[in-house]
């Protein structure tokens, strides 16, 4: 386990999966500036779903603006507009989770890219 209790095996796939930010696709480079630097992200602000479909790597600036906000209500931020981060740029792994809650019957705020 890594220090965010990301089982080692998960922590190599999402490595290998995400070498761009899944959410503004910024590549991840050495000598990068800190915000473009990766972290570790919970698409769904849930920490107890460490699986390949939640773990993912963005960029600081990414995250930091995103924080613990809904995925969807984050998509519609000032933050993503200046961007232009929307659920069509943002990477498949992403598109999944929007697309799985769009399926959900669970009264949580969804954005619907159509």
């Amino acid at each position: 386990m890594n220090r965010w209790d990301i089982p080692v095996w998960l922590e190599q796939d999402v490595l290998e999966r995400d070498r761009r930010c899944v959410y503004c696709r910024v590549a991840f480079l050495p000598d990068a500036p800190t915000r473009e630097r990766r972290s570790w992200e919970h698409i769904v602000n849930d920490a107890n779903l460490v699986t390949l479909e939640n773990i993912a790597l963005c960029c600081r600036g990414c995250n930091a603006s995103k924080g613990a906000k809904d995925l969807g209500v984050w998509l519609e931020s000032e933050y993503c507009k200046r961007r232009d981060i929307t659920c069509f740029t943002v990477a498949p792994i992403v598109q999944a989770a929007l697309a799985k809650s769009a399926s959900s019957t669970a009264m949580v705020p969804v954005l619907r890219c159509s």
